[in-house]
């Protein structure tokens, strides 16, 4: 079973992404990565698919990166000179990472964001990188990536472009939990219905979008993602550098290995 699902509804001009890693609460590994990327390519030169939906499968849209994954990769470095190695990358390497960090902002076509359940670190990431987002009540956000000695990077240069900076640096630095409620009245979640009207819900407001002039439609996208995007560039390059340093550190492989040990992680501020 792949760990996100591409499924086509021509007659209504409209594609559904699920992420399908129940087990991990659809937290995004090297396979998701790699499946939404064939699935974007494919979507992306179709025709007939004018809107993407983004959704999770089971009771979870995404709990973010895959640490298990992460502390394993770290661990699977071996000696020093390897893990030297990876943390070496330039920042200009690190900067097309970010990049490309963005699938579904950068695209021409506009998607939805269906949030069914939690979504948090890069699982709220995602949902914020779509042009529209709604939400069942049985949803709820967080960015936590600060009580894993990592970086919300996506966040950093984009969650203030999507609701206010205050609250967004509030949740980026403490790492709390938002409702689903005050998503809503922040304005970073568009609607929120009950747990059995979302997909329907997210299928009429893709249908909507679907019946418009197609070109119509992405050059109203190119153009509110130009004013949304600006000075990203400068913001990013940034965050490049920021980034050599912070995830390069010590704390950063402790995060993830006290994550997949189940125990408190122990800081060394190096």
């Amino acid at each position: 079973m792949p760990d996100l699902l591409y499924e086509r509804f021509p007659t209504g001009n409209y594609a559904i992404f699920t992420m399908n890693r129940t087990d991990r609460l659809n937290a995004q590994g090297a396979g998701m990565r790699s499946d939404l990327e064939a699935a974007l390519g494919e979507f992306t030169s179709d025709p007939e698919m004018r809107v993407g939906i983004v959704t999770g499968a089971g009771r979870a849209f995404s709990a973010g990166a895959d640490l298990r994954e992460m502390a394993e990769r770290n661990a699977a470095a071996g000696d020093a000179d390897e893990a030297d190695a990876l943390a070496a990358r330039p920042p200009e390497e690190r900067m097309e990472g970010l990049r490309t960090g963005q699938p579904f902002s950068r695209n021409p076509k506009p998607f939805i964001a269906a949030v069914n359940g939690l979504a948090i670190a890069a699982g709220m990431e995602r949902a914020a990188d779509c042009d529209i987002r709604i939400a069942s009540t049985a949803a709820y956000f967080g960015l936590f990536e600060v009580k894993r000695g990592i970086l919300a990077n996506y966040a950093m240069n984009h969650l203030a472009r999507v609701m206010p900076f205050g609250e967004a640096m509030y949740l980026m630095l403490t790492g709390d939990t938002l409702s689903v409620e005050e998503a809503h009245r922040l304005g970073f979640v568009h609607e929120v219905v009950e747990p059995e009207r979302l997909m329907p819900r997210a299928v009429e407001i893709a249908e909507t979008i679907g019946a418009n002039a197609p070109l119509a439609v992405q050059g109203t996208k190119t153009v509110a993602q130009f004013w949304r995007r600006f000075g990203l560039e400068e913001s990013l390059q940034l965050n490049a550098w920021v980034a050599h340093r912070t995830l390069n550190s010590e704390d950063a492989k402790e995060g993830p290995r006290a994550f997949a040990e189940k125990r408190a992680p122990v800081w060394k501020g190096r």
